[in-house]
């Protein structure tokens, strides 16, 4: 078989669709494929972006092209048939939250989700409750802060169950009330990030100025949904061939 029909063969297997990091894993199980190379992610990465067979419907997704009528309808371009820009905004946004937490497993964190976005999909498959490791958050400091915090999108925490990080994915809704949840962690060594379109990284920057978010500005980053998918590309690769990642 050759690799572009192993490629093919194996977003046959994931419905049409799915991210690089399930493609890399299903693609390499596919038997009697001649790779030729060590990195054979780099030439499945290759392939569904110059061959014609493949298109990218979301930063790190692939779908072929054939399949175009059978997509999730938040995925479909002919003008998101059926559905609001409610439905299309949750969905998205449990996608990019699906990703975060997937990096948390690879990289041996103790996921969290709020226990209210449990039964949410990611890319209309598995649910979020089932990827992450945790819906009830771990009592890690005094309880009024451990209320206030437990609506953040994912956490990571330690094996100490002390929070690493925090996401929190804003897709259209306002970044402000975030900053508001993480001032409570600003004396914990805690990182912290706003997920969202790299076109909002200036709202970003401006309400991080605020006198207001001082004592987390030096704390906080803003990660765009492409970076985010740069990330999980590279961590995915690691995790197919259980590698350790030192960034």
């Amino acid at each position: 078989m050759k690799q572009y029909e192993a490629v093919i063969a194996a977003l046959e297997m994931l419905g049409g669709y799915a991210t690089l990091g399930e493609l890399y894993e299903t693609t390499l199980k596919i038997p009697d494929v001649q790779w030729g190379t060590k990195t054979p992610c780099a030439s499945i990465r290759r392939i569904v972006q110059e061959r014609e067979e493949f298109s990218k419907i979301r930063p790190g997704l692939w779908a072929l092209k054939r399949y175009k009528d059978r997509l999730p309808a938040p995925l479909r371009s002919d003008e998101n048939v059926g559905q609001t820009s409610e439905e299309i905004r949750r969905f998205d946004h449990t996608y990019y939250q699906g990703l975060v937490v997937q990096l948390g497993n690879w990289k041996h964190y103790i996921t969290y989700i709020p226990s209210q976005e449990k039964n949410r999909r990611f890319l209309g498959k598995q649910t979020l409750g089932s990827m992450a490791q945790q819906t009830e958050i771990p009592t890690f400091t005094y309880s009024e802060i451990v209320q206030r915090v437990k609506s953040i999108d994912v956490i990571w925490f330690n094996q100490r169950k002390l929070p690493k990080a925090v996401f929190e994915v804003e897709h259209s809704t306002g970044i402000k009330n975030s900053l508001i949840k993480y001032v409570e962690l600003a004396d914990f060594r805690t990182e912290m990030a706003i997920v969202a379109d790299k076109h909002r990284k200036r709202e970003f920057e401006e309400m991080l100025r605020s006198r207001a978010f001082k004592p987390i500005a030096g704390f906080v980053r803003f990660w765009s949904y492409q970076e985010l998918s740069a990330t999980y590309e590279k961590q995915s690769a690691l995790s197919v061939f259980n590698l350790p990642d030192f960034s």
